[in-house]
């Protein structure tokens, strides 16, 4: 039996109870909230009374199941980079029309991230020394773990060279996301909101992020590209008629920044 069939029959077992789609939402509340809290102090307090209030309407063996779940999800992902939990949400059919939520086909946000990866992108990394991906309404997150697989697989470190902000305004897509980034070791930060609001109802930050100084990568970045252009006086030749010297402003270009910098995926 394959993980994600194990990891299925787990959260059918709770499910019996409390009905599959609640058991697979507080299944990613919790392990979203349990790995946050390992590296994000400063929202821990907040958290763990949401996990505690979860947990709460489980009996002793249902709460155990949860731990295997992520176990199971664990041991998927080390199989390799996929939309793991968009693959069981969709399994499982509950995407139905009520709750109105579909997700892309893994192998198709594979095929548009390999688009991605091409010179551009290498000399954007040369350049600065790494790429952002920007996706406003991610979903699981498949297309930006997908574009992480392509980038590994063209020899490209993805946790070295690529930083995502990711959004969606269903905070269980957002939980869903948030443990895959972190699973795969992905510097993001995952936004829950409304993207055409510019709303936002809470942050996630992946381990990668935290351990990987990103806070401090994302803001050197952003000074060097607001370097001011260095103004020099150019002289001219020696003429009968001599015109008027002006500045002129002559500086090796700036930094790219925004859209320019950035890969934005729907």
């Amino acid at each position: 039996m394959s993980h994600r069939k194990a990891l299925i029959k787990l959260i059918e077992a709770n499910g019996r109870t409390h009905g599959s789609w609640q058991v697979f939402s507080d299944f990613v509340e919790m392990a979203a909230i349990s790995i946050s809290n390992a590296v994000d102090w400063a929202q821990r307090d907040e958290r763990e009374k949401r996990y505690m209030e979860v947990v709460r309407k489980y009996e002793k063996d249902e709460a155990v199941r949860f731990s295997h779940m992520l176990g199971e999800l664990v041991e998927e992902l080390e199989c390799g980079p996929s939309d793991v939990l968009g693959a069981v949400f969709m399994e499982m059919e509950l995407s139905s029309k009520w709750h109105g939520q579909f997700f892309t086909p893994y192998e198709l946000c594979r095929m548009m991230a390999g688009m991605m990866v091409d010179d551009h992108m290498r000399g954007l990394i040369e350049t600065r020394g790494f790429i952002r991906a920007n996706e406003p309404a991610c979903g699981g997150g498949a297309m930006l773990i997908a574009l992480a697989e392509e980038m590994k697989r063209e020899g490209i470190n993805y946790q070295q060279h690529l930083h995502i902000v990711a959004q969606d305004l269903d905070l269980k897509a957002v939980h869903m996301a948030y443990i895959q980034f972190s699973l795969l070791h992905i510097p993001a930060v995952v936004i829950q909101g409304n993207t055409l609001a510019l709303e936002e109802r809470s942050h996630w930050l992946t381990p990668a992020h935290i351990m990987g100084g990103w806070e401090w990568r994302l803001a050197a970045a952003e000074r060097q590209s607001e370097a001011p252009v260095q103004q020099i006086t150019v002289q001219p030749f020696a003429a009968p008629e001599p015109q008027p010297t002006a500045p002129l402003a002559v500086a090796s270009p700036p930094q790219p920044r925004h859209p320019a910098d950035q890969l934005t995926l729907f």
